[in-house]
């Protein structure tokens, strides 16, 4: 009997193996920003993480929202990681996109070129670059100012640019002195000016308010908010895929989290706009940490509350449904 019992545990182990054997695709395909929440993917490619699933494993750049939206809606990718208000506006258009996780809770701060700007309120009469018109950054920080008295139109002059890196790069050279941006472009913009932490000659821009901290403050919670993750898209339906992952985007954001200095040279090798420097820096002014999209529910929708109180069109009008939040199989 016991041998019997043991033959068949044995069988059922190897067709399982086999059947994941079988689940082993050509090509992964996974696009991501040049921000922190790609940053993890890199590492799975350079160490081969997901060779028992995919042949080969692509990384594609989206540099702005409307590219991003064009790569999901032509089901160019497997996997993207994402804004959750912009996985939010996609599941509410109907696509079939699923968020897998968060792991992006605070990446969103000031910059500029005085060092007593210590609240969004001490910004009040300046010029601001803000990237991503009527997208998350942007609608976070309006919410924040109007939740504090101010007037986004009246009490700052708000220039609106395509990415934070224009932003970045418009600080550097100096043609504008004060900007909202997402890490690392804070960092890697201290970075190039030599601005870090302490210059030996006055610093020429300043690390300033942290969104993340006003967050917290204006809403009376904690400074965690749900700023982006993976998902996964319809053309990948392999169950066993997903969960391998899932699984292996978490090893390598632990591994990015601990090993700086590593993962900025890894992060500036694959994205020329970055510096190793920089990146290295910016690992300790994030909070990242990867949770299941589930497990985030109750703060995803909070914050999608706060987002479709400034701009229901923010999230694409409404909360989105219950499918949208990946249940593994």
């Amino acid at each position: 009997m016991k041998k019997t019992l043991s033959i068949l545990i044995t069988t059922l182990i190897l067709t399982l193996s086999a059947l994941h054997a079988q689940t082993k695709v050509d090509k992964l395909i996974i696009a991501g920003p040049f921000a922190s929440v790609s940053h993890p993917i890199f590492k799975m490619i350079e160490d081969n993480a997901l060779n028992d699933v995919a042949k080969e494993v692509e990384f594609k750049l989206w540099k702005n929202p409307d590219e991003l939206r064009a790569m999901v809606i032509k089901g160019e990718v497997d996997f993207v990681a994402i804004p959750t208000n912009t996985a939010a506006i996609l599941n509410n258009k109907g696509v079939d996109i699923k968020l897998l996780n968060v792991s992006v809770w605070g990446i969103l701060g000031m910059i500029g070129r005085e060092d007593n700007l210590n609240s969004l309120k001490d910004y009040k009469g300046k010029k601001i670059l803000v990237p991503f018109r009527a997208d998350m950054p942007d609608i976070v920080f309006k919410q924040l100012l109007k939740k504090q008295g101010l007037s986004p139109k009246k009490d700052f002059e708000l220039v609106y640019v395509a990415s934070p890196i224009d932003a970045m790069q418009m600080l550097i050279m100096r043609r504008a002195d004060y900007a909202l941006l997402a890490e690392p472009a804070i960092s890697v913009a201290l970075r190039k000016t030599k601005s870090f932490p302490i210059s030996i000659v006055a610093p020429d821009l300043y690390r300033s308010v942290n969104l993340q901290d006003e967050w917290a403050e204006v809403f009376k919670t904690d400074n965690a908010v749900p700023q982006a993750g993976m998902a996964v898209l319809p053309r990948m339906k392999d169950a066993h895929i997903i969960a391998r992952f899932n699984e292996e985007y978490d090893k390598a954001m632990q591994w990015y989290k601990s090993h700086p200095k590593e993962a900025g040279v890894m992060a500036a090798k694959e994205i020329g706009m970055l510096t190793a420097e920089g990146v290295e820096d910016s690992i300790a002014h994030q909070n990242l940490n990867t949770i299941s999209a589930l497990d985030a529910r109750e703060k995803l929708e909070f914050f999608y509350t706060v987002l479709k109180e400034e701009n229901p069109k923010s999230i694409g009008g409404k909360l989105p449904q219950d499918s949208f939040y990946y249940k593994a199989q």
